[in-house]
């Protein structure tokens, strides 16, 4: 739902379409290499170190629907995160049944540049869109929407949910499209949550009363599972669950790609360092972790409050000015102000 991972850029778009103040409502970002570079080969396992730990951010409500924790704050559109852009998440809230009322959620919004990735934990989310694809996804269930060179969406709590009313938990990450493929056709991947694969925890793992947790792979690979996702650069998305305080997970990371930690809910201690010298950073519900691209290849997570879930996310950087203004994302300005004139004459979705 863009859920809107428009989050901020929904509320921005009416401003946008309305007013000259173009300018005022963009920014461009241009690359830069700030990641250490790796350390010094050591006999001894190195776990991948925190570099920052972003603190819950306050929710806002994007369309009537979504009460949702902007994740990466300022840090959002910026290489340090890179593919990722943006992360909206909606913790877990209780809606009444609504049977004779129109669904919550956003109305139609164009985006342009990038991909839209929602994730239903809990409740039902529909989807429209300018290319006439729809869809409803349920509990486990993902919809990589794909922008391309332009699309008009709406999205909202499906027509099912808001009859009945329940609980409501949801995620939306924009994941950025390299210049080569900002202007591709739009398109949508349906993942229903049996085809998303999981693997047990800790990796090669083999009797039951040994695991300690799952991860299911969205996007990218655990070992030699790959997700269900198909992607235009290499991306990690993976919902991890972690139910057994007191245990440690390794979780193998490619070394030479971003990578965040969120804690959806519960709590945990990334362990950073050398192991016989490790460094612990606690995190509670939507906190972040920020790790250096320091030449390790391997997370080391403490579980600390019981049932707790966390996202692995991250993916290779590009390597590329990102530019942003609302619900479009390319490299320059010029380009932005085209994805304007080309929405405004409708040609998004063709």
């Amino acid at each position: 739902m863009k859920l809107v991972g428009a989050l901020q850029a929904f509320t921005l778009l009416h401003s946008i379409l309305t007013t000259s103040a173009f300018e005022a409502s963009s920014t461009t970002t241009t690359s830069s290499n700030t990641c250490p570079s790796a350390s010094a080969s050591n006999t001894m396992t190195r776990f991948r170190a925190v570099k920052q730990v972003l603190p819950r951010p306050h929710p806002h409500w994007v369309g009537d629907g979504f009460n949702v924790y902007p994740v990466f704050g300022d840090k959002a559109f910026t290489r340090e995160i890179s593919p990722l852009l943006m992360f909206d998440y909606a913790a877990p809230k209780q809606f009444p049944p609504r049977s004779d009322k129109k669904p919550l959620g956003v109305g139609e919004h164009p985006h342009r540049g990038f991909e839209t990735v929602t994730v239903a934990f809990t409740g039902e989310v529909e989807h429209h869109d300018s290319t006439g694809k729809s869809g409803v996804i349920a509990q486990g269930d993902v919809q990589w929407m794909t922008a391309g060179r332009g699309i008009v969406h709406q999205e909202y709590h499906s027509k099912e949910f808001t009859k009945s009313g329940g609980v409501f938990e949801m995620c939306q990450l924009w994941v950025n499209l390299p210049k080569k493929d900002k202007m591709t056709k739009p398109g949508y991947q349906l993942i229903k949550n049996d085809k998303i694969p999981v693997v047990k925890l800790p990796i090669g793992v083999t009797e039951e009363a040994h695991v300690v947790g799952t991860a299911r792979i969205i996007a990218g690979d655990i070992d030699k599972t790959k997700g269900s996702a198909k992607t235009y650069s290499p991306v990690q998305m993976w919902d991890v669950s972690l139910p057994k305080v007191g245990t440690e997970v390794d979780l193998p990371f490619p070394s030479d790609q971003n990578c965040v930690l969120f804690v959806r809910r519960g709590g945990v201690q990334v362990l950073s360092g050398a192991s016989d010298d490790q460094k612990g950073s606690k995190l509670g519900p939507q906190d972040v972790a920020l790790f250096h691209m320091d030449g390790s290849d391997t997370l080391r997570v403490r579980v600390t409050q019981p049932d707790s879930s966390i996202m692995v996310l991250g993916g290779e950087p590009i390597d590329e000015p990102i530019a942003n203004m609302g619900p479009f994302v390319m490299n320059t300005q010029e380009e932005l102000q085209q994805a304007m004139v080309d929405y405004r004459s409708g040609k998004f979705g063709k």
